[in-house]
């Protein structure tokens, strides 16, 4: 005779509450990182900040590029908090529907606007 303890049912998403403390670890570390040049940078220009001093921080092609990755990451750290809150506190599954797709879709705009704003520099 077997004896069968517990239920039966799968366990699903192991690991995937891991992957998403590690992205918001990961991404976190990368806006800090970002933050410190940005402010050496600053700090250490001489006068006062104006435009000119501002586009200067950003005209190489290098900081264009890490700016971009900060702001790729800034957007998944953003995700990955919210979907979190709204799995955690929406508990019918259209209402969760409906403002995963409104961040996503607010998300992107921002995304849209931040490159924008960037190569106009």
């Amino acid at each position: 005779m077997s004896v069968n303890y517990g239920s039966k049912r799968t366990v699903v998403g192991a690991g995937y509450g891991f992957r998403d403390w590690l992205a918001q670890r990961v991404t976190a570390g990368l806006m800090a990182l970002f933050t410190v040049l940005l402010l050496a940078q600053v700090i250490f220009t001489s006068g006062p900040i104006g435009y000119e001093q501002w586009a200067g921080i950003f005209a190489s092609q290098w900081m264009k590029f890490l700016t971009f990755a900060v702001i790729v990451a800034l957007l998944w750290h953003v995700w990955v908090g919210v979907r979190d809150i709204w799995m955690d506190y929406i508990k019918p599954v259209g209402v969760r529907l409906v403002l995963h797709v409104f961040t996503i879709v607010w998300l992107t705009g921002c995304a849209g606007w931040a490159v924008q704003v960037l190569w106009r520099l």
